[in-house]
């Protein structure tokens, strides 16, 4: 779907579900939700809230030089497994219009504005490399609209190196060559190529080539400069979970381990035989650990999620 977020069309995806409308009534938000061909609610029966409960929001945030298909397996699953389901190309990536913003509070800002456009208070913040730092920074600064965290290969601090910044800046295909092969666990390994035709490996780096040029120089440097992780993480107070892989070479999870000593009753995961883009080399575990967490801290406990 595409809305306009501070005037600027911006793509969503939903996981192959409509994203429900919220209405208002009484405070209480409610979700139209109705067979095809039937009638809408009349204006009055909506003003009362009779409508079905809202299911738990989630916001996927994609990383650098990346965009919304990144989580294609695990969105689409949890689209239709309970949840509603928004995962944003970020401004300047993927079919979103506009420019990349410079910095990860930037990101945070658009993002809570984004939410604001599809009037949805509160979400569970999911995001990967630069989307968990944005995920961070929004958790600490907008308690509210945050009622879980799940930070993917996170570190604190983010810093890129001055290798990759330079190729970035001026060289972006060597800056691919590189992220690509620190970003897998390896070349030729399964599911990397599970059928002809096709390579996780070969798909990461075509990702990154479709975006326009100059995005990553600018992602990478709002990772770079963000330093304001140790005091954000201090001061979340909602469910967090940080999920590392055990070959990753961008962000290690050694690296995270300072980020789960500072927010308050972090919990962590591992996922094995993977690298940086664990949500491709091992999507049934990365899954797996995302619908957990979310199940066992789901806002609207009458609202179970389905098998």
């Amino acid at each position: 779907m595409r809305i306009q977020v501070r005037g600027v069309e911006t793509y969503l995806y939903t996981g192959g579900k409509p994203f429900q409308e919220v209405a208002r009534g009484q405070g209480t938000a409610a979700v139209e939700s109705r067979p095809p061909g039937s009638e809408a609610p009349s204006a009055t029966s909506a003003g009362r809230g009779t409508l079905h409960p809202v299911p738990p929001a989630v916001l996927f945030i994609h990383g650098a030089q990346n965009d919304h298909s990144v989580w294609i397996m695990q969105s689409r699953w949890m689209a239709h497994h309970g949840y509603a389901v928004l995962a944003p190309d970020l401004p300047g990536h993927g079919r979103s219009a506009g420019g990349p913003l410079p910095s990860i509070h930037a990101l945070a800002d658009w993002c809570v504005d984004l939410l604001d456009a599809l009037k949805v208070t509160t979400a569970a913040w999911i995001g990967h490399s630069m989307g968990s730092l944005i995920a961070l920074d929004a958790a600490a600064r907008y308690r509210e609209r945050s009622w879980a965290n799940i930070l993917l290969g996170s570190a604190l601090p983010m810093r890129v190196s001055d290798a990759l910044l330079e190729a970035a800046e001026n060289n972006e295909a060597r800056a691919f060559d590189m992220i690509t092969r620190w970003s897998h666990s390896g070349i030729h390994h399964h599911p990397g190529t599970p059928g002809p035709g096709f390579s996780i490996y070969n798909q990461a780096r075509r990702l990154m080539e479709r975006q326009v040029r100059g995005v990553l120089a600018v992602d990478f440097g709002a990772c770079h400069r963000y330093a304001d992780g140790a005091e954000r993480a201090r001061a979340i107070v909602q469910p967090t979970l940080l999920v590392s892989a055990d070959r990753d070479a961008m962000t290690p999870p050694k690296a995270a381990s300072g980020l789960l000593a500072a927010i308050p009753g972090a919990k962590s995961c591992l996922i094995g035989s993977a690298g940086h883009q664990m949500m491709a080399e091992q999507p049934d575990a990365v899954r797996r650990a995302l619908t957990d967490f979310l199940n066992a801290h789901r806002p609207n406990p009458e609202m179970r999620p389905m098998a």
